[in-house]
């Protein structure tokens, strides 16, 4: 006799289990504690065996009898339903150890120790916002290149062309480590050069006219903010490293008794420890602040807490309040200013490009030759700070 919803509702747990066949193979067992779980026996090779489906209700009467048709049919075509779960369930733990995302951060965990911190964080968030929803899930060797074009057209939407290109960058390189792992054949974001529009080229913004840096020194001079803040003003002219170099500079880092700032390579664009030598203005800034933030970790700490640097927008804002706009000057537009005037007044351009910790083309070379030109590189900073001192008193 078939069961029906109302017969299958109202069975009720015994002191022994019970079963109530639908026909086919199919019933329903009854367990002591109240479960009602579909099964279905069946015969395969000589062999009795049993399929299990899940639990009632969440399986219902008419799910049960569609699984009894599918196992019948299997069975019809000489296929175990057994052995066609396993496959099945082996399939789908093999695509989901080879999905994109799954692949991605693998590929993102062990390339992370060669990047900064922050440039690995925006890699991670640049595809966990923006790829992963799309194709995240699904196996690295079926994604086609429209389908990653269409990801990637919705962050060029929003108005973030570069952003697009460097997301689109990132994903060829987990398709290229997929390749390298066995997991892939072919690199599908090759099919999408030219599909985005060129990024147009930026240049921070940047004062070499030797009168206005003059002008510039003394507006510098002349601010009434932050202490730390103002110090970080007047060292970024002397050092001209990257913003971000500046501001997480740490006590620890500096050797005053040889005038030498050491910055970790962990810290640096390309990775390579970097020697800044500190001239005479430089030191006698570092002597001024240190008994305001010597005690601590930071040169330049945030305002709000001294166990963090001053957050990558301090020295624009300041800029800002000195006058100066976005387009007349930024806090990298300092490296612009020492390469141009250095370069104006015949300084060996190697010297200059090493200063400026430049990727050098060579990275065997590069990891060992943070001290070339150091001898030269003293001398050279010593005088531009000299220089700037004199146009700062004396315009040019």
């Amino acid at each position: 006799m078939a069961l029906t919803d109302v017969f299958i509702r109202n069975l009720r747990p015994g002191p022994k289990p019970k079963k109530h066949s639908d026909g086919g193979g199919l019933y329903i067992h009854v367990t002591t504690s109240g479960s009602k779980l579909w099964r279905m026996a069946y015969t395969f090779g000589g062999k009795q065996k049993l399929m299990p489906f899940g639990a009632y209700p969440y399986i219902s009467l008419k799910a049960a009898r569609n699984l009894r048709e599918d196992i019948k049919e299997k069975l019809a075509n000489g296929i175990d339903p057994q052995e066609s779960k396993k496959e099945a369930k082996l399939r789908g733990d093999e695509e989901a150890a080879n999905s994109f995302e799954m692949i991605a951060l693998e590929w993102h965990l062990k390339f992370r120790p060669t990047w900064t911190k922050s440039h690995g964080e925006r890699i991670l968030l640049r595809l966990q916002s923006d790829i992963f929803p799309h194709i995240g899930k699904k196996a690295i060797t079926t994604i086609t290149a429209p389908e990653i074009l269409r990801a990637i057209r919705q962050i060029e939407e929003r108005g973030a062309l570069e952003t697009a290109h460097r997301t689109l960058q990132n994903c060829g390189k987990v398709f290229r480590y997929a390749i390298a792992t066995g997991r892939a054949e072919r690199d599908v974001t090759l099919d999408l050069r030219g599909a985005l529009p060129p990024v147009k080229a930026k240049h921070h913004a940047s004062i070499t006219d030797p009168r206005k840096v003059g002008e510039l020194l003394r507006a510098i001079d002349g601010y009434e903010g932050f202490f730390p803040t103002h110090c970080a003003l007047k060292m970024a002219p002397l050092v001209f490293v990257r913003p971000g170099e500046l501001r997480q500079a740490e006590w620890e880092e500096f050797d005053f008794e040889n005038s030498l700032w050491r910055i970790p390579a962990g810290r640096m664009k390309m990775r390579n420890l970097h020697l800044v030598p500190l001239s005479r203005q430089a030191i006698e800034i570092l002597e001024a602040l240190k008994p305001t933030t010597g005690d601590g970790r930071f040169l330049f700490p945030s305002i709000r807490s001294r166990v963090r640097p001053m957050s990558d927008n301090t020295i624009n804002s300041a800029l800002r309040r000195l006058g100066y706009s976005k387009e007349e000057m930024t806090g990298h537009g300092f490296r612009s200013m020492a390469s141009t005037l250095l370069n104006e007044q015949g300084w060996n351009r190697d010297a200059i490009e090493r200063q400026l910790a430049h990727a050098e083309r060579s990275k065997v070379r590069a990891a060992y030759n943070f001290a070339e030109f150091l001898p030269e590189r003293r001398k050279m900073m010593q005088a531009w700070a000299d220089y700037l001192g004199t146009l700062k008193e004396k315009g040019d």
